[in-house]
């Protein structure tokens, strides 16, 4: 990872993720790490947001990083997900201390809401058989954990247990 020495640095690190790579901030989302997610933006424009938001930048953009135009930036070496956040978190250092709090669509945090409040939003198979629901306050999206939640921790987990 390239990037300077400073006390924003040694936070929890949040990136931006140019277009080429959806599916990775997707996950590191899962993990719990603020990744924003950008598509059709001009590369000068990549770089201001991320210097004003502290973001490290995410890309597999070549031309990005040869010209110089950032100052904290992975560059992705696979075309693959999987090995993509791999790299990621190793290089970044990351944990899973924070796994599922953030919406995997828009990058919120999740908040648990009460089971009486979600009974007509999800199907009644799923509201008589979960008891704890999380909900993005900003694009509305409800959460439980279901089978699928148990499948995202064993390939969180892999991917931990390898870097």
């Amino acid at each position: 990872m390239n990037h300077a020495s400073s006390p924003a640095s040694l936070a929890r690190p949040k990136f931006l993720a140019d277009e080429m790579l959806g599916r990775l901030a997707k996950w590191l989302r899962l993990l719990g790490y603020d990744t924003a997610y950008v598509s059709g933006i001009a590369d000068r424009d990549l770089v201001s947001l991320a210097e004003a938001e502290d973001r490290i930048i995410l890309t597999r953009d070549t031309s990005l990083i040869l010209r110089k135009r950032c100052r904290r930036y992975i560059f992705v070496r696979s075309d693959h997900w999987r090995e993509q956040l791999e790299q990621v978190y190793r290089e970044a250092g990351l944990n899973c201390e924070s796994m599922l709090t953030l919406c995997a669509l828009c990058n919120s945090r999740l908040q648990q809401v009460e089971k009486a409040s979600v009974e007509t939003r999800v199907p009644p198979y799923v509201y008589h058989t979960q008891e704890s629901f999380y909900e993005c306050k900003n694009c509305a999206r409800l959460f439980w954990p279901a089978t699928h939640v148990s499948r995202i921790l064993e390939e969180l987990s892999s991917i931990r247990e390898e870097s």
